[in-house]
Parts: C-alpha cells; sequence; structure tokens
C-alpha cells in the first residue's frame, strides 16, 4: 500500500487516508496475487508467520522485518537466504513499513534519575549494537547505523529501507484498527477491497473526532 501512494493515516495520525486510491490499487493486486496462487498467507501453508514458512521452506519469498534474521539464525541456520528492499510501485516510489519499541519511565518513580541513566545506556550505540548481535533486529538510533552496516553487510536492505519508512498510526486507539483490518485482510481473496479500506476509514476517521 505504502509502494502505490498509500498509507492508513498522514505522517503525524491526524487525518484518514485508508480509502485512498493508491490503497485500492495495491489491494487489488495483491488479491489477483491471492487468487493465481502466486501468494499465500502464513497460515494457509499452516505456519505462525511469514518467517517460519520462510525457514520450512514452504514459501520461496517472504515480506517480513529485520527480526527474521534471528529466528533464521537460530531456528533454521542451514537455509540460505538474500535480503532485498521490497520493488518499487507503479509510479516507481519505494515503500515500507517501521516498527519501533519503547523504553519507559514512570512518572511515579522514585528513582527517575537512576532509571533515565539506564535508559540512556541502554539505547546507546554499544548497547544497540550489542542487542542486535544477540537477538538480530537492527538497531533504532542512527549513531549505530554505519557500525551495523559495517558488519551486517548482506543486511543492509533492511536498513536501507528506514530512510523511506512509514511509520504505523499513532492515533490513540489505532492498534484495535489496524488490528481489525489485518483480520479482514485474511479473506481478501474473496473479499472487496473497497469495502475492507472503507470500514478501516471509518474507524480510522472516529479515533480523530
Amino acid at each position: 500500500m505504502v509502494a502505490a501512494g498509500g498509507g492508513l493515516m498522514n505522517a503525524d495520525s491526524t487525518k484518514a487516508t485508508a480509502d485512498a486510491e493508491g490503497n485500492a490499487k495495491a489491494l487489488d493486486y495483491l488479491k489477483g496475487l491471492l487468487n493465481d496462487g502466486s501468494m499465500k498467507f502464513a497460515a494457509d501453508l499452516g505456519s505462525g508467520w511469514g518467517g517460519e514458512a520462510f525457514g520450512t521452506q514452504k514459501a520461496a519469498m517472504v515480506v517480513e522485518g529485520n527480526w527474521i534474521t534471528g529466528a533464521m539464525t537460530n531456528d533454521f541456520p542451514t537455509v540460505k537466504y538474500k535480503a532485498v528492499e521490497l520493488p518499487a510501485g507503479p509510479d516507481g516510489k519505494k515503500g515500507t513499513l517501521q516498527f519501533t519499541n519503547c523504553w519507559g519511565i514512570s512518572a511515579d518513580s522514585k528513582n527517575q534519575k537512576a532509571a533515565l541513566d539506564l535508559v540512556e545506556h541502554l539505547t546507546s550505540a554499544d548497547s544497540q549494537l550489542a542487542f542486535s548481535k544477540a537477538f538480530g533486529p537492527m538497531p533504532s538510533i542512527k549513531s549505530a547505523a554505519d557500525q551495523w552496516k559495517k558488519d551486517n553487510g548482506p543486511l543492509v536492505p533492511f536498513l536501507n529501507g528506514a530512510d523511506y519508512a512509514q511509520g504505523v498510526p499513532t492515533a490513540k486507539g489505532a492498534s484495535d484498527v489496524v488490528t481489525d483490518f489485518n483480520g479482514k485482510l485474511g479473506s481478501l481473496a474473496t473479499g472487496d477491497p473497497k469495502a475492507i479500506l472503507a470500514a478501516a476509514q471509518k474507524n480510522l476517521e472516529a479515533l480523530t473526532k
């Protein structure tokens, strides 16, 4: 959807954009792939997620975030693979999604200074690189990017996507809407893309009123 010029909300999550033309084009394209057998969801292959389908070689290609690298190393160490950026959309625009997590400090904590020191340590370049080496996902801070690229040459396409990645909606309640939207995508092969997007548009608009 992003590569086709779409997305669920604008950059600051103040306006719903699920009914954008690019989204409909993208879902129509994916529906075609599902119906001609070129694409399947992980569940249709008896797998819990895309990484499992890829690792067990039920799928020749998978669209996943770079958390898949840890699973491939730990669970499927003999499977050889290559990471590449997603192809550009119909207008030549590249698109991908980005996700992150955060460290939180309680407003009622009696040790806020110590907690802040800990968070600053955990988000330092050295710590982020250590986490990446231990668990797989790339660091979330730009200051660690150059070293990570040097250490993980074959995985650089994952980080290249950060330059044009679109974040998930951050409006309060958006995660529930996205969950519902993802659920409806499970029946995309027989469903109506515009109806699926219209429902998401209505639900997202309700969050911004």
